[in-house]
């Protein structure tokens, strides 16, 4: 009698329209959707499985349009990334502790400082905490931190040009980083995606990195401004070093091993009140 041939994963390709994902590859879907770009390791990591089995799931995924592939990792195709919905969604996670991390850091600017606002929802509630401030000069790549000065009365703003990058409404590229390069302010306020045990900081995209560090170049100081829930998170670029950064602002006390880094590194750290 013939034996019955060995189970055979299905055929059907992502671009069938009778296939749907299973639920592995939902499971998949949901954390790219959550973090915004993977690694593939860290899928692997995060679903129990072999990168072998998340890259064929990646490819079967890729092929039906519902994640773009890149070198080492996955995001959402740009076409699904409601922009607009993403940021406001950021702006309502923990708002109460971005309001808080954004009154201490104002508390210590002194007044007619110079300063350079990176990106993100909590330097943008630092922009809007800076209209009780006066007699500012601010330069900024950030469309939202520039539209929350611009009810400024007393703040000469300068918004650099460059390529408009819809995910977070920053600007990006070569003439980004040569404006930025033509001023020297006294403090470069940034933010980070996450910070990893080693003081890497974090972003989930690789062309924040030259605007960032152009920024801590042009600083006499640079400051972090951070909910507590980016230490330890994971996320794929790496933006910075610790060991640039003069003074770290937060909500909380870090998990360890943090506080003792930050004080190796000679870096001073606020917990907002």
């Amino acid at each position: 009698m013939n034996s019955a041939p060995p189970p055979q994963e299905s055929t059907v390709s992502a671009a069938d329209p009778d296939w749907s994902p299973n639920p592995r590859q939902i499971a998949l879907l949901e954390e790219v959707k959550a973090r915004g770009a993977v690694s593939v390791e860290r899928l692997a990591l995060r679903l129990n499985v072999t990168m072998q089995t998340v890259r064929r799931d990646v490819q079967r995924l890729a092929d039906g349009g519902l994640l773009q592939r890149f070198h080492g990792g996955v995001s959402l195709p740009r076409s699904n990334v409601p922009a607009v919905g993403a940021w406001k969604a950021r702006q309502a996670l923990r708002a109460e502790a971005k309001a808080r991390i954004a009154r201490s850091v104002v508390a210590a600017i002194p007044d007619g400082s110079t300063l350079m606002l990176g990106n993100g929802t909590t330097v943008e509630a630092v922009a809007r905490e800076l209209l009780n401030k006066s007699g500012l000069r601010v330069i900024t790549h950030s469309l939202p931190v520039a539209l929350a000065l611009s009810e400024h009365h007393d703040c000469k703003l300068h918004l650099s040009g460059g390529l408009l990058r819809r995910r977070d409404s920053a600007l990006e590229g070569e003439s980004t980083v040569a404006f930025l390069q033509q001023f020297k302010v006294d403090i470069a306020i940034l933010s980070a995606l996450g910070i990893d045990p080693d003081g890497t900081l974090r972003d989930m995209d690789l062309r924040e990195q030259p605007v960032a560090q152009t920024m801590v170049g042009q600083a006499r100081e640079t400051w972090l401004a951070v909910d507590v829930s980016k230490f330890h998170h994971v996320a794929l670029a790496e933006a910075g070093r610790i060991e640039s950064i003069k003074r770290v602002f937060t909500e909380a006390l870090p998990p360890a091993p943090f506080p003792t880094l930050l004080q190796e590194a000679g870096v001073g750290l606020t917990i907002a009140p």
